[in-house]
């Protein structure tokens, strides 16, 4: 009995041992130490994607040009529908800085000799947030668009910032440090646009 139970132990501890061998490959990269003493028994295929996946090219890629297809896809609706002229001139200056950005980013991609394909929709939740803009009554139009400047600019410069600081290749790092000034510049006149909408 006592035979058995060590056989079946060593079993045990040998394919325990195999498996924590497999979890660096698998997370090269991705995450610290202390993140994963904090998620030990964490299987990634089963778990919900975390901002931990953002340390990842493929998926920062992604994140970062469906923002910047989303801002140019809503500088023209804004360029259409508003009447108001700092809108009109913000979206003019978004639709010209997110084509840049875009360019940039395909530059960084060459340059890590990565082969990573842009998205060619936007993802669900960016696809909402411009039906919505679409769907806005006019006189609500102007502080729809820029309620979701600033989100959408908030979330891209936490993206740019967190690539820059943990990501896993070095020519897309230094796009993302690159590049967070200017969101960060864009968010702060996003958030002075909407100021101007304050009820």
């Amino acid at each position: 009995m006592t035979r058995k139970l060590l056989i079946v132990g060593a079993a045990f501890a040998a394919l325990s041992l195999a498996a924590c061998g497999q979890k660096p490959d698998e997370t090269k990269g991705a995450a610290t130490p202390a993140e994963q003493a904090a998620t030990p028994d964490a299987n990634p295929a089963a778990t919900v994607p975390t901002p931990s996946d953002e340390t990842k090219a493929a998926t920062f890629v992604a994140k970062a040009a469906a923002t910047d297809m989303y801002e140019i896809e809503a500088a023209k609706v804004a360029a259409k529908r508003s009447t108001n002229a700092e809108v009109k001139k913000f979206a003019a200056m978004m639709e010209k800085a997110h084509t840049k950005t875009t360019e940039d980013l395909k530059a960084a991609i060459a340059a890590s000799g990565a082969t990573i394909a842009l998205p060619t929709a936007l993802p669900a939740d960016l696809q909402d947030k411009l039906d919505d803009l679409n769907k806005a009554d006019d006189k609500d139009f102007d502080k729809t668009y820029a309620d979701d400047q600033v989100d959408v600019h908030q979330a891209a410069l936490n993206l740019m910032q967190r690539y820059a600081q943990d990501g896993d290749t070095a020519a897309i790092k230094a796009f993302a440090a690159a590049t967070a000034p200017a969101v960060q510049d864009h968010l702060n006149e996003a958030e002075g646009l909407k100021k101007g909408f304050v009820n």
